[in-house]
């Protein structure tokens, strides 16, 4: 058995240290980090279209597209390499994609086989450092400190291989992950976006620079197009521009906030990114196996949404005082209707008549899109027991269907109204977010 040694106070003096670059940052004197790099991201790009090639050989180096369920309104969740260089893109809809590519294969998603791989993968990378945390269910962070003087000897990018080996040993040759090295989590994740697929590299201060200089603004995590505008506006046009900008100018000309000073902080390979993230918001959606207003098709499938929603809340330990209702109507037009409740909620039942009490607002036009989205989230307090008994009685009954359905199947115990819901929605894999969630549906698997 492997033992794990850290300094007692890390936790402490990480918070002096975090205080201390924040007031360099604020007076624009931060150096480069030139500590050794211990941060590496993995990234199983093209996730479920690689898993699909490796599973189905005759798949190998034919442009394939993966999605949740085959209709003609459904969209790419995943697309293989060989798609992408097509022009495919993930969340394109199908019949475009087929205008681009005619010989796309589209295939609809296979939980047990993405479930084994990130198991597979999960356990790899804890095999390296208790301190791994999966930012997605196809991407990870490894952080090595306190593992450099008993366990991990060996330089980061022999381990980095190392990795890739045993991923293909395995799961399977055609396997292919990107691994970047880096001194925090921002230039890690940069690092491995740099040679894709199967790229191994890193990022310190001795290169940053060169690296900088060879990426545009929008090749950076966190930079997208209304960021791109901001910064040029501010008269910055490329990363080393971003780079020598100062924290004030960052803070007060760009993001109009301590935004600033992190980004300042963050591009230099100081670590601001290491928090953990309170949860906004828990929702899903469904495009409609046929466009309708008709309520004997949409409530079942409204309805079994609403209790996926219920039963995340839940997973996540969590309760909600708001809840918004969505629709895309035929002709492309969005509908939105929400409210906030003084009191918190969890419940499937609570969710559905809070939710149901929205939907009978929207427009009698044809719905193409349905979505659900709980907000205003915050820690449970399901343990304090209420003053009133059918509170609690309502309590017991969600405890004890959740242990039953945990048991033998997700969704073996629901609502006889989302009967037909059941049948239809298929369960979505997220493409993207926390492993949570993914975790919950594929316990079983």
């Amino acid at each position: 058995m492997k033992h794990y040694h850290f300094p007692h106070d890390r936790e402490k003096s990480d918070s002096k240290l975090g205080n201390s670059l924040a007031e360099q940052a604020r007076w624009g004197e931060l150096p480069l980090n030139k500590e050794e790099p211990l941060i590496m991201h993995i990234d199983l790009n093209s996730a479920f279209a690689t898993i699909e090639q490796q599973a189905r050989p005759s798949l190998r180096g034919k442009p394939i597209g993966v999605t949740n369920r085959i209709s003609k309104n459904c969209c790419v969740i995943a697309a293989s390499y060989e798609a992408k260089a097509l022009g495919i893109k993930v969340g394109m809809g199908l019949m475009e994609a087929r205008l681009i590519a005619p010989d796309l294969i589209m295939l609809e998603s296979d939980p047990p086989k993405y479930h084994f791989v990130y198991q597979k993968l999960c356990s790899i990378m804890k095999s390296y450092s208790p301190d791994v945390k999966m930012k997605s269910i196809d991407e990870g962070v490894i952080d090595f400190h306190g593992t450099r003087t008993n366990i991990n000897k060996h330089p980061l990018e022999d381990i980095g291989m190392e990795i890739k080996q045993r991923l293909k040993c395995e799961v399977g040759k055609w396997m292919k992950i990107n691994i970047g090295i880096g001194p925090n989590r921002f230039l890690a994740k940069t690092a491995a976006s740099l040679h894709k697929p199967d790229g191994l590299d890193q990022i310190d201060h001795k290169n940053l620079k060169e690296i900088y200089s060879s990426l545009k603004l929008t090749d950076l995590t966190g930079i997208a197009r209304h960021y791109e505008a901001r910064l040029n506006a501010a008269g910055i046009f490329s990363p080393l521009e971003f780079l020598n900008a100062s924290s004030d100018t960052l803070r007060r000309q760009v993001f109009h906030s301590v935004v600033g000073d992190d980004w300042y902080q963050r591009l230099r390979g100081w670590e601001v990114d290491g928090q953990k993230t309170r949860l906004g918001q828990v929702g899903r959606q469904f495009v409609l196996d046929q466009r309708t207003n008709e309520n004997s098709v949409i409530l079942p499938r409204f309805h079994y949404l609403c209790e996926t929603v219920g039963r995340k809340l839940r997973y996540q330990n969590a309760d909600a005082r708001g809840i918004l209702v969505w629709l895309v109507l035929e002709g492309g037009e969005y509908w939105q209707q929400r409210k906030m409740y003084r009191t918190s909620f969890y419940t499937d039942r609570e969710v559905y008549v809070r939710a149901l009490y929205l939907f009978n607002q929207r427009p009698r036009a044809k719905v193409t899109t349905i979505g659900v989205t709980c907000y205003q989230i915050t820690p449970t307090r399901r343990s304090q027991a209420s003053l009133f008994e059918e509170n609690n009685r309502q309590e017991w009954l969600t405890e004890a269907v959740d242990e039953i359905n945990e048991r033998y199947d997700l969704f073996m115990i629901h609502s006889l109204n989302s009967l037909a819901g059941k049948r239809i929605v298929r369960q979505k894999i997220p493409a993207f977010g926390g492993s949570s969630y993914f975790d919950l549906l594929l316990k079983r698997a």
